[in-house]
């Protein structure tokens, strides 16, 4: 299958080199008579008990990949009809432990794509003080969330179109 000349993907970037694989699948949708893709990827290096030195780095190309992605899928013509989104129940604490950070429970996701119904640039939830000490927080900066996880799935799945009465079942 030849799919012309791709967009640029970094070859060094982790992320990157997974969402290559994954506009190719869906460059390739009409050949592989796909109306309907689900794509799951995923990058470690996340864990900071220890130091935060490389965070800026991991921020960088995690952003690097997300925006070749979304010129990928925008040179595909297709950009209202994907929709990328990050997913995580795990947060870290505002405090350090002496050079790194705590296991915690709050954090924020986010959700790209091109589609006008999608209504983005919003913050749902309410986003957190981020003072020591605020309502939401459990001690040392371990923030509450206002939004639980299975409701940002439910949103997302009622907004791809299932059924109130699918969800449970989803």
């Amino acid at each position: 299958l030849d799919l012309g000349d791709p967009p640029t993907f970094s070859s060094d970037n982790e992320l990157s080199v997974q969402l290559e694989e994954v506009y190719k699948a869906i460059a390739s949708r009409e050949t592989l008579n796909k109306s309907r893709q689900t794509f799951f990827v995923q990058i470690g290096g996340w864990d900071s008990h220890g130091s935060l030195v490389g965070h800026p780095t991991r921020l960088a190309n995690l952003s690097k990949a997300l925006g070749e992605f979304q010129n990928a899928i925008d040179a595909l013509g297709i950009a209202d009809d994907v929709t990328t989104f990050t997913s995580s129940e795990f947060g870290r604490t505002l405090s350090s432990n002496d050079g790194g950070s705590d296991h915690a429970w709050g954090g924020i996701q986010f959700v790209m794509s091109g589609a006008a119904n999608l209504n983005g640039g919003k913050v749902f939830g309410d986003y957190p003080d981020l003072a020591l000490g605020s309502s939401l927080d459990l001690g040392r900066g371990r923030l509450i969330p206002t939004i639980s996880v299975d409701e940002y799935f439910a949103d997302l799945a009622l907004w791809m179109g299932v059924s109130p009465s699918s969800l449970p079942t989803v």
